[in-house]
């Protein structure tokens, strides 16, 4: 076949999408990776450690073959690399909760059809409410996707020769943030500011990476919460800007600007597009999530931050990317 020859390849790949989901998540929920990584090496033996049928275990298997999850060699299964850094139970990237949840979550992507006709989502579920079930299950899911960028912020700002700094973190849901930093100054002391459901879970949370009693919070809804004045040394707005409309983020950013002490930074974590919105590609499909969970949520250019940041009363705006799909932005 010519080099050259266009093939419905990609496209049959996108449309059995759901595939690799649905093996990725129910290889993660009978914990096929953890117990390869345990020595389980064939069907027979996954079969036995996870309960499952052996029918269903090889089907598994192949599938994480075909996916390059796992490796088969001579009849023996084994962790492909990625596999044994991110979807092994207990290690501290571990992402199996979040692709657990995806899996679960393919049969609401139906709707699209009807949302994007009406720019309305169907279910009344959405990602402002401060009781919504959701939160209990996402909230720590989604906790190893920050991890990157919070260690990428941190030494940006120096923060371990930073001395006794305070740092704001508002809509903190797990805390990844705060611990992270905390973790990399001793002297640093944290406030994270986001529902009192949410805030539960991130005490928990932040107290497992020995953190904990450099950490409070503040029950509140950020839209209507006061931030203070001159507070706060560092503050940090990730994955909440994508919920928000512009006038919205206008005001945040505003309350951020006086929360700050005049040298302080905000860090703004999220999925950032291009002006001519042409990528990168996962912030542009992860707009569809948007239409489908928010009210007036969307993923935003590079030129909408720099406005509003701006006209916030922020002179210094910087763009960093990070190794993974969001992008780091440094105001002060």
């Amino acid at each position: 076949m010519n080099e050259n020859t266009i093939t419905p390849e990609r496209i049959f790949q996108m449309a059995t999408g759901h595939w690799a989901a649905a093996l990725l998540g129910t290889g993660a929920t009978h914990s096929v990776f953890t117990h390869l990584a345990a020595g389980a090496t064939d069907a027979e033996q996954i079969a036995q450690r996870a309960r499952i049928s052996e029918r269903g275990a090889q089907a598994l298997l192949d599938g994480l073959v075909g996916l390059g999850l796992v490796q088969v060699e001579g009849g023996v299964y084994r962790n492909a690399p990625e596999a044994a850094e991110f979807l092994v139970e207990g290690k501290p990237g571990y992402f199996g909760e979040f692709a657990k949840r995806q899996a679960g979550d393919l049969a609401r992507r139906e709707a699209l059809a009807e949302v994007v006709t009406t720019g309305i989502p169907v279910s009344a579920e959405t990602s402002d409410m401060p009781d919504n079930p959701i939160w209990e299950a996402l909230v720590p899911a989604i906790a190893p996707l920050s991890v990157p960028s919070a260690t990428i912020a941190g030494q940006r700002l120096d923060l371990a020769a930073a001395g006794p700094v305070s740092i704001l973190d508002v809509g903190g849901g797990s805390g990844i943030f705060s611990a992270i930093l905390l973790g990399m100054n001793p002297r640093a002391r944290a406030t994270q500011l986001d529902w009192s459901a949410v805030n539960r879970i991130a005490t928990g949370f932040v107290g497992k990476f020995g953190v904990g009693e450099r950490f409070r919070t503040i029950d509140g809804d950020f839209r209507s919460t006061d931030f203070g004045a001159a507070e706060y040394d560092v503050a940090v707005y990730s994955h909440i800007a994508h919920q928000e409309s512009p006038n919205q983020n206008i005001a945040v950013f505003g309350k951020f600007r006086r929360a700050l002490k005049p040298t302080g930074t905000l860090v703004v974590n999220d999925f950032v597009v291009d002006d001519d919105r042409s990528g990168p590609p996962f912030p542009l499909i992860f707009n569809s999530e948007m239409l489908l969970s928010t009210k007036a949520g969307a993923t935003w250019r590079r030129v909408d931050y720099r406005h509003w940041l701006a006209t916030a009363g922020f002179m210094d705006i910087q763009f960093v990317e990070t190794p993974g799909p969001a992008t780091l932005i440094f105001a002060s």
